[in-house]
């Protein structure tokens, strides 16, 4: 195949093989948007806070999480916005197993290792419940199922990867708090477990939205989320997002 280049993304660079297949997926769907209606971003929405956040520590302790919900690139343009958050990294978590069992049918389904966002924060900055009603809000639709958008398969699912019992708590108190309130059309269907292991993508898939802000799959699906967030949570909005390139330079 001949070489290609990003959508607005300067001189010859090439995809990768992981943002390769998402374009193509996005591309081969165009021509049936082409058909229908014009239809307008999936808007975010406005959540109560957790009734049930994790207590403020009394010393510089930072902490992370592993969001999954769809393709890496939204989730992390959206944290990379975000006051607190020391950095954003793309990545995938693993499985915990190959084959799941699938309720009553007897059957099984090849489950993909999750592409997610781990999020690192400075919790005396920014809750682990801000962090979480973020997630559900604007970065990602949590009544999917092995789903986002254009994105189809068990590996664009929604799930919470927690690191210690105290994010399990506040993450699966905040999901029942929400589906009693009926505050989404359907239930929710994010799943929380602990985290297996997190593999982080390679340097091509890192701060994609930021350095490609016109490739056409990020116009149409992740540049709405940044700008949800901007809106419903102005005082926690980072005009300049912090990237990965620039988290990992050393602090002089």
């Amino acid at each position: 195949m001949a070489d290609r280049t990003w959508p607005g993304a300067g001189m010859g660079r090439g995809l990768s093989p992981r943002a390769l297949a998402c374009a193509t997926l996005f591309v081969s769907l165009l021509g049936l948007a082409a058909t229908m209606p014009a239809q307008a971003a999936e808007p975010a929405v406005v959540l109560p806070p957790p009734a049930l956040d994790s207590a403020q520590p009394a010393g510089s302790v930072s902490q992370t999480i592993v969001l999954a919900g769809g393709c890496f690139w939204g989730p992390q343009a959206v944290y990379e916005h975000v006051k607190g958050v020391t950095q954003a990294l793309s990545g995938k978590a693993t499985a915990h197993s190959e084959m799941v069992g699938t309720g009553t049918t007897g059957n099984a389904e090849s489950v993909e290792d999750a592409e997610s966002v781990q999020v690192t924060f400075d919790p005396r900055q920014i809750s682990l419940g801000k962090i979480l009603q973020i997630y559900f809000s604007v970065a990602h639709n949590p009544t999917e199922h092995n789903r986002q958008g254009p994105d189809v398969g068990s590996q664009y699912r929604s799930e919470i990867f927690y690191a210690n019992d105290e994010q399990k708590r506040v993450a699966e108190a905040y999901i029942a708090q929400l589906n009693m309130a009926h505050v989404f059309a359907k239930a929710i269907a994010t799943k929380v477990e602990a985290l297996p292991g997190f593999n982080p993508a390679g340097k091509d898939d890192q701060d994609f939205a930021v350095l490609h802000p016109g490739d056409t799959y990020i116009v149409s699906n992740d540049l709405p989320k940044v700008e949800n967030l901007k809106h419903l949570f102005p005082d926690l909005y980072l005009e300049t997002p912090l990237t990965v390139l620039a988290s990992n330079k050393p602090t002089k």
